[in-house]
Formats: C-alpha cells, structure tokens, sequence
C-alpha cells in the first residue's frame, strides 16, 4: 500500500475541458488532440518544478520529441473535464520518458509515453547534468518515491 501511495504522489496533474474543435465528427477528442494534451502536461509539470520552457530554451537547451505511443480506452467528448497525468518514468542525462494518462473522473481514457532526447541550439545531443544541473537535480527529485 506504502509503494501504490508513493507510486501515486509522483504524478503531476492538469486539467482542461475538451473544447468543440477537439472533436471529430463522431462527437469525440480527435486522436491527435491527445498527444497535445501530453505535452501540456509535461510542461506545465516543468513549469510547476520552477523550471519553465521558456528559461529552458534561453539556456539553448531544447528537448524534441523522438517517440510517441498511445493506447485509447474510451473516448472523451466535447465539454467533458479531463485530467492529464504525467510522470517522469525514465530519465538519464540525455533523454527523458514521460508516462502520460488522461482520465475523466474515474475512468481511464487513455494511456501513453513520450521518450524525448536533450539538445543544445547546434541541434547536438547535450548533457543534461553539465549544461543545466539544477533541473537535472529537479527531475531527478520528482521522479524519486
């Protein structure tokens, strides 16, 4: 129970209201509306870690998408409040997993992970822990139990 508890507090949480552009003609979120909803839920969660993208990108520090999985549930639908749920599952000093979930109340929409890899302004791999070690400290913290 201690672990699910601990497993729990590492999630940071978000939510919004899935507008009427979001949907398809079936009246639910289109698919690729909810890799939008992860990336706000990992940069609010950077944002919330005192770290927003902003001060990242005037440090030359960019951090590109280079994976993307998705596994939908149930649908959402115009109007409905969603919750994003986002977690660092994976990191090391180049690249970075987020473990993504958008839930409505309850129940489990849909489930995913983005993988990313840290890079200067050359477009080169950079280490994290060199280039920016207090974000890498505060990665490292929220992702601990």
């Amino acid at each position: 129970m201690e672990r699910d508890q601990a497993q729990a507090a590492r999630w940071f949480t978000h939510e919004v209201r899935v507008r009427y552009e979001e949907t398809d003609q079936m009246g639910v979120v289109y698919h690729a509306n909810y890799l939008t909803w992860f990336e706000i839920g990992r940069t609010e969660m950077i944002r919330s870690l005192g770290m927003p993208y902003q001060t990242l990108e005037a440090r030359g520090l960019l951090l590109p998408l280079t994976e993307a999985e998705m596994k939908f549930r149930l649908p959402a639908r115009y109007d409905d409040w969603v919750t994003i749920r986002v977690r660092v599952s994976e990191f090391s000093n180049l690249r970075l997993t987020f473990d993504c979930e958008i839930l409505r109340g309850e129940d489990l929409l849909v489930t995913g992970r983005t993988k990313h890899v840290w890079l200067n302004r050359d477009w080169r791999p950079t280490r994290i822990d060199k280039e920016a070690p207090d974000l890498y400290a505060l990665i490292k913290a929220s992702s601990e139990c």
